[in-house]
């Protein structure tokens, strides 16, 4: 059996291990409430809630744009393991606090705690609606890209990659339709146990190899010095930025808060995040290391475009037949898993976000969430025709979300833990830092003295709004104290 022939089966199989999985989403299911089917009755335990979260977190950016950016970069790219990190630091400062408000007010949305925390401030929870909309379909339609991506690899072409964007983007539309966050979480979880493996298999095939990490190093150098070298100032720069950027862009993606609320107890989320405190260096620094390795591997003055990298990798590794082909696809299959489980996220995340914050809908009534299946299945359609389009990379995708989504996060993080924070200021800086942040991506200035613009335009948004409480605090100080009791 070829590698194709091989990749065609497995993935068959997964597919059909998915639509068993949706089933029993379905049959599982109490009600049609916006609870039920956006948070799984809020009944997520310890090891599914940290599995879901792992496999949300750990996307088609971190297995296919981060080995190609770790190629194109050296090892300075090491780094990409503190900004991972840095998550989970932000996460611990955000989580206790909001599940407790959560719990007791039935959130279902990140815009239940705006609105909750501002109360009357329409246009503020519109605002952050709206950005984390605009982030959510920039990051789905990143994993529709990579879906196509590495269908057209494991498969060795047999199904082309328009096949895989529409023929996938198809799976996760009907088994998030029938199951929602049940059938999401509980995908996730084999998921990410399929990646961790996966990851594993391939980090020991590289370094046996190379014959380890200090042989590797060398070859690195010997193929492209510069690769090895101290960063200058600039990538420091750069560097500090993307861990300010991710770290605090990422706690307030949607899907990720919706889980906090999805958690059983605070014991549970506590366990779960405590997990996730590890798996920057299983995950991030490894395929970091992938990455760097292919600088050794791939020819130099080779054009390879940065999301083929591993691809190109795990290709490689399948010509040797037998037992190291089968063992490249279970490596694809892990990273199409892991691709589909944050698209799947994403796609939950969009049809309650634009259903309830957006159009208002009230979160205690079924249809809401038969609206909200129906917003989800019409921007996914309307997002395929753009996924089909190869011109951007998934790096570039994951800085422009995060760009924008990083503006939300005073109006999180800095309202829960500081009462006299005002919503008229709050929304102030959210404008005048997405203003900056979307002026000067337009004028093709992504970064100023190597720092990304969006986190100049957050310095900007937080400067605003607690100069603007300070000097004009809110009326419903009260109501905020109450918040965050």
């Amino acid at each position: 059996m070829t590698f194709g022939q091989l990749g065609v089966v497995a993935l068959v199989v997964y597919l059909g291990v998915l639509a068993i999985v949706a089933e029993a989403a379905r049959r599982a299911r109490s009600d049609g409430s916006p609870s039920d089917h956006f948070l799984a009755g809020r009944d997520l335990g310890v090891m599914v809630l940290f599995l879901t979260l792992y496999a949300t977190a750990y996307s088609g950016n971190s297995l296919l744009g981060y080995p190609g950016v770790a190629y194109r970069s050296g090892f300075s790219f090491v780094m990409a393991t503190g900004f991972m990190m840095s998550i989970i630091v932000a996460f611990h400062a955000l989580a206790p606090r909001l599940r407790a408000v959560a719990r007791a007010e039935a959130f279902v949305t990140p815009g239940d705690w705006v609105r909750h925390r501002f109360p009357g401030q329409r246009a503020l929870a519109s605002a952050v609606g709206i950005l984390m909309t605009i982030a959510l379909v920039n990051f789905l339609l990143a994993q529709l890209k990579a879906m196509g991506l590495v269908t057209e690899q494991v498969t060795d072409g047999a199904v082309p990659y328009a096949a895989g964007v529409i023929g996938l983007a198809g799976v996760v539309l009907v088994y998030e339709t029938l199951g929602g966050m049940r059938a999401v979480a509980w995908t996730d979880a084999a998921q990410g146990i399929l990646m961790l493996v996966g990851l594993a298999m391939l980090l020991a095939w590289i370094l046996g190899e190379a014959g380890g990490l200090a042989a590797l190093t060398e070859a690195v150098r010997q193929a492209r010095p510069e690769a090895v070298a101290v960063p200058d100032a600039a990538t420091c720069a750069n560097w500090f930025s993307s861990i300010v950027l991710l770290g605090l862009a990422s706690v307030v993606y949607p899907q990720a808060i919706q889980r906090i609320f999805a958690a059983r107890s605070a014991r549970a989320l506590q366990r779960s995040f405590a997990g996730m405190t590890f798996m920057p260096l299983a995950t991030t620094l490894v395929v970091t290391l992938i990455g760097v390795a292919a600088i050794a591997r791939i020819e130099t003055g080779a054009d390879v475009p940065s999301d083929a990298v591993m691809p190109a990798l795990l290709t490689e590794w399948a010509q040797g037949g037998g037992w190291n082909a089968a063992a490249a696809v279970v490596v694809f299959i892990g990273a199409l898993a892991a691709i589909m489980s944050t698209a799947d996220s994403c796609l939950l995340s969009l049809g309650s976000l634009v259903a309830e914050d957006l159009l208002g809908l009230p979160r205690t009534e079924n249809r809401t969430t038969k609206i909200g299946k129906l917003i989800a299945a019409l921007l996914l359609l309307s997002m395929i025709p753009i996924a089909l389009m190869r011109n951007v990379t998934l790096w570039r995708l994951i800085e422009l979300k995060m760009e924008l989504l990083v503006q939300c996060a005073p109006a999180f993080l800095l309202a829960l833990h500081w009462k006299r924070l005002s919503g008229g200021a709050t929304l102030a800086g959210i404008v005048v830092g997405t203003v900056f942040a979307v002026a000067l991506t337009q004028a093709d200035v992504p970064r100023l003295w190597g720092v990304h613009v969006g986190v100049i335009g957050l310095g900007l948004n937080a400067l605003v709004a607690i100069a603007g409480s300070w000097l004009r605090p809110s009326g419903g100080a009260g109501r905020a104290a109450e918040a965050m009791r």
